[in-house]
């Protein structure tokens, strides 16, 4: 294999090892994840419950094309073709014109309704079932100011001043049948009786029917017309069916479903109207035209048979030839197609361009008819003066009552069609909603989400601890460092049961407060074992049987280590002597169940004698000596040389000496000690302990010439995370649960 591949081996490996890393932390941590996936997925479930369904009215329209011209012909639209007739209708419906006269027409610019408890309030009045008409749902708590189901309230006029225009007023029931108006700084506008028009400080109101308890309040604002529309506006929803077909969707939301309806249908109803108005004005506007036309033409017409007339009696009946009259008819018949041809085109102008080949289609037989207008006019050039003339005031009479009879049958005409005007608009369904299935909340879909959103904010805050977690997890950690690590000791449950009892002043007196003696069969203690073996290894070369026992930190272990650790060594057979060295903060005399009496602090004040402090425990083979009363200068005894006679006359009598310091980073007391004892062991707190402090420790130590001999790995909790390096490969099995 060469190196590249080996690289590259190594590479997926390690990306497999950070996946597992993240999966077994997820895993570590999979109680706070539960937690809070179970507490988001409440949350969605109580909002689901608590929010108010709203409801969705739909209805649908079909837009044809549009009818115009005098002959009432199909539009042909000149927009692009990415462009649908119906975004222009759509539009329309949405505009001010129309929202604005639905807003009107159905005074939704009053917005009414009772004042419930925030949360819980709507849910509650949803749930109440009247037994009869006008019943109201009793109070909760005594909030008689609230509604809690079967309040109800109609303003059918409500006119306030600009400076009341959109503010929130209260409508508050006095007693049955009458009602008092307050602002929104609670100052009265007015009162006075329901179904009365009542007028004061500017507001003028009519309430239809008001129906609530004595004090229960209600919320009442008048708003702009142009607000409401434009709310409405955003609120409507319109989408064409697939482009061009014609077929428009209309649906609005809203909490009432017969509101939704009523809005629905009224916009509906107000758009085909307007559409119809439009339709019949343009036919109403070419009717206009004609009419205007007519008086002209039959003056014209009138005109010309005086004319012929006169002509007549002046040439004594002269009468028109064969070939004349017959020229005559053929210009008269061209006349007309010309007229015909010339109003086509005023309608074709204003759907076409010049360079569209309808529009120049007929341009060409307009100029055809022209062309043979004239080859007829000149055929009339040859005839006799007299002739021409007849020819002409005949002519100028019939396609002028040609004329006159097309615009008396055009006008008709465009009467009927504006008479009957429908419009390119018709409504295919009518507005409805379904009542038994809201759109919203959707249920289901809230609490996916909700479950959903808590799973990303768990992991969110798994990763976020993890990153500001700082505590050592991993005994490679301290080794890594340059300090082995002798014994890796599991959290013990039965240990925190019995701080808690003593805690809470439920232990008796004689119950033991060590581990090794009350549960000796516990993994922690079976560690503990192990250590005593290879600690037995490592002091075959100190200077002396001392063991000092300290700690970076305080609240690691350290005297649950010191004293279970003394237990163990003495019931082997050998003596042991425990020194609780922490003069300021000692308390492993509580472990011993001992009263506190004279100590070390004594000794070392020349008080009292070494054997006069030593204290014998139940333990076999175990002595003690406590930490004494607490003295003002605990460095200041360490340092003296009493310490040091003390150490040199109790050691040759005892197999091990172990002496229990306070914390290193705390006080200067452990490295005093450190210079009289042959070995130093650290005991560090898994998940409390860094290696900063670990490592500041071992050089606090270093620069005094004491060297730690190694690590105790305490409270070793057991997770996925660190499953290749806790007590389970040994096969023991344990739980822990504190974290």
């Amino acid at each position: 294999m060469t190196a590249m591949n080996r690289t590259s081996l190594d590479e997926v490996q390690d990306s497999r090892i950070d996946l597992a890393t993240i999966l077994r932390t997820l895993f570590d941590h999979k109680g706070l994840i539960a937690s809070i996936v179970g507490l988001c997925v409440l949350l969605g479930l109580t909002y689901a419950i608590l929010a108010t369904p709203i409801y969705q009215a739909n209805a649908m329209i079909q837009i044809e094309p549009k009818k115009i011209g005098i002959e009432g012909r199909t539009e042909i639209s000149t927009k692009p073709l990415s462009v649908s007739q119906a975004t222009t209708e759509i539009e329309l419906i949405k505009s001010r014109a129309v929202l604005g006269k639905v807003v009107d027409d159905l005074k939704l610019y009053i917005v009414q309704k009772p004042k419930y408890i925030p949360g819980i309030g709507p849910f509650m009045a949803r749930r109440f079932k009247p037994e009869r008409e006008g019943a109201q749902a009793e109070p909760l708590f005594g909030l008689n100011s609230f509604a809690w189901g079967g309040e109800k309230i109609d303003i059918f006029q409500l006119e306030v001043p600009d400076a009341l225009l959109g503010e929130k007023l209260t409508m508050v029931v006095d007693k049955p049948g009458s009602f008092s108006l307050y602002d929104e700084d609670h100052n009265k506008l007015l009162s006075g009786p329901v179904g009365e028009t009542v007028e004061g400080s500017g507001v003028k109101i009519q309430v239809a029917a008001l129906n609530g308890r004595p004090g229960t309040e209600f919320i009442v604002t008048r708003q702009r017309t142009l607000t409401a529309a434009l709310e409405y506006q955003d609120r409507l929803k319109i989408m064409e069916a697939g482009k061009d077909s014609g077929i428009v969707y209309l649906s609005i939301q809203d909490a009432d479903p017969i509101l939704a309806k009523r809005i629905l249908n009224e916009v509906s109803r107000l758009y085909v109207r307007q559409n119809v108005e439009r339709s019949s004005a343009e036919a109403a506007q070419r009717l206009e035209f004609l009419r205007s036309q007519l008086p002209a033409v039959r003056k014209q017409l009138e005109q010309s048979e005086i004319a012929l007339n006169n002509f007549q009696m002046g040439a004594k009946s002269v009468d028109l030839s064969v070939e004349t009259k017959s020229v005559l008819d053929q210009v008269v018949k061209l006349e007309g197609t010309l007229s015909d041809l010339k109003m086509k085109r005023v309608d074709v102008e204003r759907l076409y361009t010049p360079e569209h080949p309808t529009y120049r289609g007929l341009m060409a037989q307009i100029g055809q008819v022209e062309a043979q207008k004239a080859a007829l006019l000149k055929k009339i050039e040859a005839l006799p003066a007299t002739q021409q003339e007849l020819l002409r005031l005949n002519r100028d009479m019939q396609v002028t009552s040609q004329t006159y009879t097309l615009l008396l049958d055009k006008s008709q005409e465009q009467d009927i069609l504006r008479a009957g005007s429908i419009g390119n608009v018709r409504i295919i369904d009518n507005a409805d909603a379904n009542v038994e299935e809201p759109v919203k909340p959707m249920k289901k879909i809230i609490v996916l989400v909700a479950a959903l959103v808590g799973l990303l904010l768990a992991v969110a805050t798994v990763f976020v601890r993890q990153a500001f977690y700082r505590g050592v997890d991993n005994p490679e950690v301290i080794e890594n460092l340059g300090m082995p690590v002798y014994a890796s000791l599991p959290y013990s449950r039965h240990q925190e049961r019995m701080d808690k009892a003593v805690a809470q002043n439920r232990s008796a007196n004689k119950e033991p407060r060590l581990l090794s003696v009350s549960a000796p069969t516990e993994l922690a203690i079976e560690s503990l074992r192990s250590l005593r073996t290879s600690l037995h290894f490592a002091m075959l070369e100190a200077r002396n049987n001392v063991l000092m026992i300290s700690s970076p930190t305080p609240g690691v272990g350290k005297s649950f280590v010191s004293s279970n650790l003394a237990v163990i060594i003495a019931q082997t057979g050998k003596r042991v002597l425990l020194i609780d060295a922490d003069m300021r903060k000692g308390y492993l005399h509580k472990m011993f169940n001992l009263t506190p009496k004279h100590g070390l602090s004594d000794t070392l004040a020349a008080r009292l004698t070494s054997k006069e402090v030593i204290n014998h425990t139940e333990v076999r083979n175990l002595d003690f000596i406590s930490c004494g009363f607490a003295a003002p200068n605990p460095s200041e005894l360490l340092m003296h040389d009493n310490f040091n006679k003390l150490i040199s006359d109790l050691s040759p009598l005892y197999d091990l000496v172990i002496v229990d310091t306070p914390p290193i980073l705390a006080v200067t007391d452990a490295t005093l000690v450190g210079r009289q004892s042959g070995t130093c062991l650290l005991v560090t707190r898994f998940g409390l302990s860094t290696a900063k402090e670990i490592e500041a420790c071992k050089r606090r130590l270093m620069h005094n010439g004491i060297v730690i001999k190694g690590a105790i790995f305490n409270g070793v909790l057991r997770k996925a995370s660190t499953a290749d390096y806790d007590c389970a490969a040994y096969g023991y099995d344990y739980t822990t649960v504190r974290k």
